[in-house]
């Protein structure tokens, strides 16, 4: 375990440095100089030029991300920081720490002052939307499996399908039609702020867009569920243990639930990555200050210090979901062993 762990770590790391890289070059590449983008359109051509200096931008490419790179982990200072360039840059956690983003030209903060806050309001939506996935998928999936090809089933799967296929906006617009102008219940927009959002509390706001996010991904792995418990159902074992006498409930939760889990496990964790980056869509129907709205006014506006901390951080999290889901598939498949 303690060798399997250490390889997946290290497969961790240099694939950060990897996609560091990649984001990085790609950002480097994008029209107008980095000098630039950062003064903005009015900042005279001598400004740009000692920026540009300051920041090593004229230096190959392999060498400006060593020095990006040793600005994010805290090895050198952050040139933007320097009082003599006259740009007011000020991070409270000073010019030189780990995980240094920069200082976005969109929000005109610190990058870690507008991303954590933006994150942590899309970590909340998308833990409660995914607190409601897991078991509405799983009883769907698990009555579908249990009753192939019957009524049951096939209503399920309808109901399913239906809900899977509806894009995002659709379904958010229906919502706010039902329950916003017809049946005023609930309010049209999330800014998560009870003065701006009409008075509505905070949990109010955020029963639409949950909704939202539950309706269009609980029915995708709902089907998920359902195969695999079909599978399951089919196995010797399982005619064994029903000719034991036990009964349906000992059958299922005893014997087939675990393992019909083990394909789905991996599929629901990776719902996680469209929780936190994937949920643009209902953010912006909805007014939320979330992460994938934030991304997405970003690149909008050609903020690339907010772009490469925003996919970096998507990164890490499709990083570490795989990681878990590999985790506990080994954890639930005794079959397995790790070297």
């Amino acid at each position: 375990m303690a060798s399997f762990l250490a390889k997946r770590l290290t497969l961790m790391i240099v694939t950060m440095l990897c996609a560091s890289f990649v984001v990085f070059a790609v950002s480097e590449f994008a029209p107008g100089s980095v000098a630039r983008r950062t003064l903005g359109p009015y900042a005279t051509q001598q400004q740009v030029d000692l920026l540009s200096e300051r920041m090593h931008a004229n230096d190959p490419l392999p060498l400006r991300y060593e020095h990006w790179l040793g600005v994010l982990v805290g090895a050198i200072p952050d040139p933007l920081e320097n009082p003599a360039n006259g740009l007011n840059f000020t991070d409270p956690r000073g010019a030189q720490y780990f995980g240094n983003f920069g200082y976005s030209t969109l929000y005109k903060l610190p990058v870690n002052d507008v991303m954590w806050t933006r994150l942590g309001h899309t970590a909340v939506l998308a833990g409660i939307a995914f607190a409601l996935i897991v078991p509405l998928s799983m009883l769907f999936g698990i009555l579908s499996g249990l009753k192939e090809g019957g009524v049951l089933d096939r209503s399920l799967s309808v109901i399913c399908i239906t809900f899977t296929s509806i894009p995002e906006f659709a379904s958010g617009v229906f919502l706010v039609t039902l329950f916003v102008i017809l049946w005023p219940i609930f309010p049209g927009t999330s800014p998560l702020d009870t003065n701006g959002g009409g008075g509505w509390s905070i949990a109010s706001q955020m029963v639409l867009p949950v909704a939202v996010l539950v309706l269009y991904d609980f029915g995708y792995v709902a089907r998920m569920i359902r195969v695999s418990m079909i599978g399951v159902m089919e196995k010797p074992y399982i005619r064994t243990a029903i000719l034991k006498g036990l009964s349906p409930r000992q059958v299922i939760l005893g014997h087939a639930l675990r393992n019909a889990m083990i394909a789905p496990f991996t599929v629901l964790l990776l719902q996680l990555n469209f929780l936190i980056s994937g949920v643009v869509v209902t953010e912006m129907v909805f007014a939320y200050p979330g992460f994938g709205r934030m991304l997405l006014d970003a690149s909008m506006f050609g903020d690339i210090a907010t772009l490469e901390a925003a996919t970096l951080v998507t990164v890490f999290v499709a990083v570490v979901t795989q990681f878990l889901g590999d985790l506990g598939y080994m954890l639930l498949n005794p079959r397995i062993r790790v070297r």
